[in-house]
């Protein structure tokens, strides 16, 4: 067979989108008594409704009524023209869609774990308590801690569960300190769990390296600050260097260091938050070991400790008996449970499988070749988008789109958009919200280097366009089902419950 280039395997462009007309809603396709599955009648003696249960409703549900066929195509239809990571390269800064292997769908569908019910007694479910302990035991060895939680359903159930703890610890102390620090750069999960937990937010600013000023740092730190909350890579992409710096000023006045895992993938196997000097730390399964996203959930954001510290984390907590036997066991001032039963347990599995299929040594490849990936497309687009900051990128990197803004009158929502029409999803735009016009683009280590080739043509020639045309770009996209909604319109007249009287006029 003849050498031939290797085509992008995560471009979309071959994306089927079945017609041109927008997709109706369900309640258009309902018809009068149609049904897509009906009550098995045979050997059932029949009763009136009214004597089943006091349950019934005065008036019908206003619910479509649609035939097993159409329902099927219609939400296949809708799969079809869904953009996802199965589909193409989703390069969303901070969020880290990378692909989710399928062999953790298997690990997930296994009947040993997805039919066991969560009130089942211990005795009954060994298999999956030992899968729970490997699981947690796995995480404090990436994070350097020393126990964890895995009941929290996402990253920022991670991080409300570690600002209860921090709370906890200082109550333990006889202290109410009332301010956590963030940085200006922080993911807008930060502030609002802060806020939830009942904490004061004292942001600090960074400084002109895209890194925590130490300076403004030593600003805000004083005895009323209970702890701060940091990633590192920070939500730049780029690596605190000060990191022991700033946890030791922290750490002065008594306040504890949260680290927010959100980008844990850059770092997995060759540097841990413990050994920086954190003493909390969630991990976002989905963003570093590969569960799936959940468009809000199920996720998975286990939340690991230091030693002294394991007393305040949410039970039960699977542990080992002398005779072996693992059993539950409720952490003396624990904070109380974060999630029903166990957490999210088949996202917990997932992310089991992708660690033991992987080993240290692939973990540490995977964080090393998504920074790689991240390095290369970052000095590619240098030609046409130049760095948010000079420091060099790790996972992800911020650039801004203000010089093309002035020129053209191209934003960086705009290339977004045109990104949809050359088969790519957009990446995160405007945020962090220190940096003008910005993009913000994470390829991961699981896109091949001829689709990061592909991605970055794109954006170049997203910009030749621009300069050239710039209209082509302001009105994208024009390959996608539904083109360019009118996002200020639909933020200020929201309209979120169908009607057939609804006539569009609004």
């Amino acid at each position: 067979m003849a050498h031939r280039a290797a085509r992008p395997g995560a471009q979309a462009s071959s994306a089927p989108l079945v017609g041109r007309e927008p997709e109706p809603t369900i309640f258009e396709v309902s018809v009068p008594g149609r049904r897509a599955d009906a009550p098995r009648r045979t050997g059932v003696p029949s009763a009136p409704l009214e004597e089943i249960g006091p349950w019934l409703r005065s008036e019908p549900a206003a619910l479509p009524e649609v035939s097993e066929r159409d329902l099927v195509a219609h939400y296949t239809r809708l799969a079809a023209r869904n953009y996802s990571v199965d589909l193409g390269a989703y390069p969303l800064g901070s969020c880290t869609m990378k692909y989710n292997p399928k062999f953790a769908d298997d690990i997930a569908q296994s009947p040993g774990l997805a039919r066991v019910h969560p009130a089942t007694p211990e005795s009954g479910v060994q298999g999956w308590l030992e899968l729970l302990v490997e699981l947690e035991e796995a995480l404090c060895e990436i994070t350097g801690m020393a126990a964890a939680t895995l009941q929290p359903p996402a990253g920022a159930a991670g991080e409300l569960t570690g600002l209860l703890m921090i709370k906890a610890y200082h109550r333990a102390q006889g202290r109410d300190p009332h301010a956590i620090i963030i940085p200006d750069s922080a993911h807008g999960t930060n502030p609002a769990s802060v806020t939830l937990a009942g904490y004061e937010v004292r942001t600090v600013r960074s400084d002109d390296r895209g890194l925590v000023s130490l300076s403004d740092l030593e600003r805000v730190v004083d005895d009323a600050v209970a702890g701060i909350m940091l990633t590192n890579p920070n939500t730049l992409g780029l690596f605190e260097r000060d990191v022991e710096r700033i946890l030791e000023l922290v750490h002065a006045v008594g306040a504890l260091a949260y680290y927010d895992g959100a980008n844990l993938n850059a770092i997995v196997g060759s540097v841990r938050p413990g050994d920086m000097g954190f003493d909390i730390v969630h991990s976002n399964l989905h963003k570093t070991f590969a569960t799936p996203h959940g468009g809000g959930g199920p996720g998975a954001g286990p939340v690991a400790v230091r030693a002294d510290l394991e007393r305040f984390l949410p039970g039960p907590l699977p542990r080992r008996g002398d005779d072996g036997k693992l059993r539950w066991w409720w952490p003396p001032e624990s904070i109380g449970n974060v999630h029903a039963f166990w957490g999210n347990a088949l996202v917990l599995a997932r992310a089991w499988g992708f660690l033991r299929y992987h080993g240290p040594e692939g973990l540490r490849r995977m964080s090393q070749v998504a920074v790689l990936n991240a390095r290369w497309l970052q000095q590619r687009l240098s030609r046409v988008l130049p760095s948010a900051f000079a420091e060099p990128c790790m996972h992800e990197f911020v650039v801004s789109a203000k010089t093309l803004r002035d020129t053209t009158g191209v934003r960086a929502a705009d290339v977004a958009k045109a990104l949809l029409d050359r088969g790519f999803h957009a990446p995160t735009v405007y945020f962090p919200l220190i940096v003008d016009e910005a993009l913000m683009i994470e390829p991961t280590e699981t896109e091949s280097p001829e689709t990061l080739e592909a991605l970055a043509a794109a954006f170049e020639d997203i910009v030749a366009t621009s300069e050239r045309d710039p209209a082509a770009i302001t009105s994208a996209p024009h390959a996608t089902p539904v083109g360019r909604l009118d996002e200020v319109g639909a933020a200020r007249r929201p309209v979120l419950v169908w009607s057939d009287e609804d006539d569009g006029s609004d």
